[in-house]
């Protein structure tokens, strides 16, 4: 990467879905609404992530995904493509193509689903860095990886020029202790998920992505919104909300139910991915009778 002044993320950014249709193909004409949807609302994408379906796709797919996006979101909105891989090449082929097409940042998992030692994912991540001149980020989710990414590795990786932290770990103490080991000046901390967002925010995290704001992202913005003004008190209120309203997305498989809350929204998400499966009537039913009460109907 060549050495240049990083601009970091801020706000709040979606791990957006990727649609498809009933046979299971990419619905790119779909995505792009739903691009539209999002630019009036939210800060940012984040694509073929977790909720974005990524592991689900091959790299062609993926390629088109991140196509899409980038024209979609037409300087509207920053993207950030996750390029994790199980292999190095292919993680480094969907970096170059993003960087090429026009994507802010990349962010990866460590490889996943073989346990790797450290030196493996250190050649990994260094291949990253090697390959683009856009920042890299680490994308550090043990819960899908299998394995985490101590904070004294993670600082090393810093030292070797991966530029800031995606940290889905939910756990705060660890976001502190990155941040008290990582001392490479200009490091990128951002928080992975809403959940979280006022206990980050103190800590000093600017950017936030949010699995909530693919399809409720009014209230996650509040949130946002009211942690920017200093306004602590009330944002742990909404915090509160935020969190209630998660909850919900846990009733199903988050990945399906994102897409049903979007289509009680009136906003045509397509289809999950094969092995997902659309939200059963019944708890998508209740679900929806719940956000009704809650006003966010």
């Amino acid at each position: 990467m060549t050495d240049q002044k990083q601009e970091h993320l801020r706000g709040v950014i979606p791990p957006v879905i990727t649609p498809f249709d009933a046979e299971g193909k990419l619905d790119l004409g779909t995505y792009a609404e739903l691009i539209d949807f999002w630019a009036g609302k939210v800060h940012g994408l984040f694509v073929c992530g977790t909720y974005g379906s990524g592991p689900l796709l091959d790299v062609a797919e993926r390629k088109d995904v991140m196509e899409t996006a980038v024209k979609a979101a037409a300087g509207r909105l920053p993207v950030i493509a996750h390029v994790g891989a199980t292999t190095t090449r292919a993680a480094v082929e969907l970096a170059r193509h993003a960087e090429a097409v026009g994507v802010k940042v990349v962010a990866s998992v460590p490889p996943y689903y073989y346990p790797h030692s450290e030196d493996n994912v250190r050649r990994y991540f260094e291949a990253l860095v090697e390959a683009v001149d856009i920042p890299v980020y680490c994308y550090v989710n043990p819960k899908t990886v299998g394995y985490t990414v101590s904070p004294t590795f993670l600082a090393r990786l810093a030292e070797l020029g991966v530029r800031g932290l995606k940290d889905s770990t939910f756990d705060i103490v660890y976001h502190y202790e990155v941040r008290r080991q990582v001392t490479v000046s200009d490091f990128d901390f951002v928080a992975g998920s809403e959940a979280l967002m006022l206990a980050s925010w103190l800590a000093g995290a600017r950017a936030f992505i949010a699995g909530l704001a693919n399809c409720l992202p009014e209230p996650v913005v509040e949130l946002y919104a009211l942690c920017e003004a200093g306004r602590y008190e009330e944002a742990a209120e909404q915090q509160k909300v935020v969190i209630a309203l998660r909850s919900l997305l846990h009733r199903a498989s988050t990945v399906s139910m994102v897409h049903a809350i979007l289509d009680m929204r009136g906003v045509r998400a397509g289809y999950p991915r094969a092995p997902f499966a659309p939200v059963d009537p019944e708890v998508a039913a209740e679900v929806k009778q719940t956000m009704a009460k809650l006003g966010v109907l």
